[in-house]
């Protein structure tokens, strides 16, 4: 059932989404400075939007609107400019063709991901749908459902904050290949070898706007197989908000019984030992330690989102993508926090987190995202590769 999302909502929505978003999908920083901003105004025209299910949304298109680059970059953005202007841009390329554009499809699970999509659909009179193209972050293009579905990614706008605007046009030499996989690997391979030194460009300051994969309702329900996962976010951070996930058996039973999921811990509790990144490329490249009190210590590496953990104490991964790999803090306090916000402004570990206890909780990829040969899991793994892991894929109920 469709319903209407409100500022005050969207506190809940950004803790959830970044329980989700597998140590990516935005920090919690950035998400709640832009939700702060969210009332109605100058720039909102009012400070709400629907959410509708993807079975309702038969009114119109939708296209996918997203932040590309670094999350630690975005953290100081007011508004969603970037994101506004690139779906204003296909907006108005619709309507010229007599067609109208009735919703924004969020593209991940994360704190970003979930509030851009609103704050969008919101700015430009929109409804934003519940689901996603992954029912987690990831850190490249192919790895959503969008890819995999075969959508035209024609057009695709990345637009900075200011307004400076690149318009990718990938033709395929056959047409009859459009939106194929040959073709999205040819559009992926141009969006992070061409558009992530882009939005390294000073005018771009390590993010854009992105805004692509234009699709009518029933394209939209082909390519969005993993859905109400808005709804879900929005379930969890209320749960957190109002004091009932303490601990980390609390939080699995809440993902068993209201979300269906059956996470599990893969380390932890512990205390977080150190933390590191460097940004470049539109990336956040780094690690994050985590110590045990038996000595052993559990290590992830993340480009933006989680990818690899390993143990000090075991042979094999303790997880990898996928799956999701997501933080979680014991006690009082914030208990959810993306890899970015696990840093201080030096970059290294935020010295306020030590002595919290930490737990790294596994979560197992929706079924799209772990089918052999295809698209999406042989990005996932080309990923990890890049991390110094070249076995295969081991899910998380194969993983001891």
């Amino acid at each position: 059932m469709a319903y209407q999302l409100e500022q005050a909502d969207l506190e809940a929505l950004l803790q959830g989404g970044c329980f989700f978003g597998s140590g990516g999908g935005g920090t919690v920083t950035s998400a709640r400075h832009l939700a702060a901003h969210f009332v109605a105004g100058d720039y909102y025209p009012r400070a709400s939007v629907r959410v509708v299910d993807v079975a309702e949304a038969n009114d119109g298109e939708a296209v996918m609107v997203a932040y590309l680059g670094a999350p630690v970059a975005i953290d100081g953005a007011q508004y969603p400019d970037g994101p506004v202007r690139a779906a204003q841009v296909i907006l108005d390329k619709l309507a010229a063709q007599g067609r109208r554009l009735a919703y924004v499809a969020p593209p991940e699970s994360g704190a970003l991901g979930f509030v851009v999509a609103c704050l969008v659909a919101a700015k430009l009179g929109l409804a934003v749908i519940d689901g996603d193209g992954a029912g987690r972050a990831v850190p490249s293009l192919p790895m959503l459902t969008y890819a995999a579905a075969g959508v035209s990614p024609r057009p695709a706008l990345l637009v900075s904050q200011t307004g400076l605007a690149v318009e990718l046009d990938v033709t395929p030499a056959d047409p009859a290949t459009e939106g194929g996989n040959a073709h999205q690997q040819d559009v992926s391979a141009i969006v992070e070898r061409m558009m992530r030194p882009i939005v390294g460009d000073p005018e771009f300051r390590q993010f854009g706007g992105l805004a692509m994969w234009v699709m009518t309702p029933e394209v939209l329900r082909a390519a969005m197989p993993i859905r109400g996962t808005l709804t879900r976010a929005l379930e969890l951070g209320r749960a957190l908000q109002a004091g009932r996930l303490r601990d980390t058996g609390a939080l699995l039973g809440w993902l068993r019984d209201h979300a269906d999921l059956r996470a599990r811990t893969l380390f932890g509790p512990g205390s977080l030992a150190s933390a590191g990144v460097d940004t470049t490329g539109g990336f956040d490249l780094g690690r994050v330690t985590l110590a045990g009190a038996d000595g052993a210590t559990a290590t992830v590496l993340y480009q933006n989102e989680s990818l690899l953990a390993w143990s000090s104490a075991a042979p094999a991964p303790l997880g990898m993508a996928p799956d999701s790999l997501a933080w979680f803090a014991e006690g009082e306090g914030q208990q959810v926090f993306s890899n970015g916000d696990l840093l201080g402004s030096d970059g290294q570990l935020d010295p306020a987190l030590r002595g919290r206890r930490f737990t790294l909780v596994g979560i197992p990829a929706a079924a799209p995202l772990r089918t052999p040969g295809g698209l999406i899991l042989d990005s996932f793994m080309a990923q990890v590769a890049q991390l110094g892991y070249l076995g295969p894929y081991q899910p998380l109920g194969d993983v001891q």
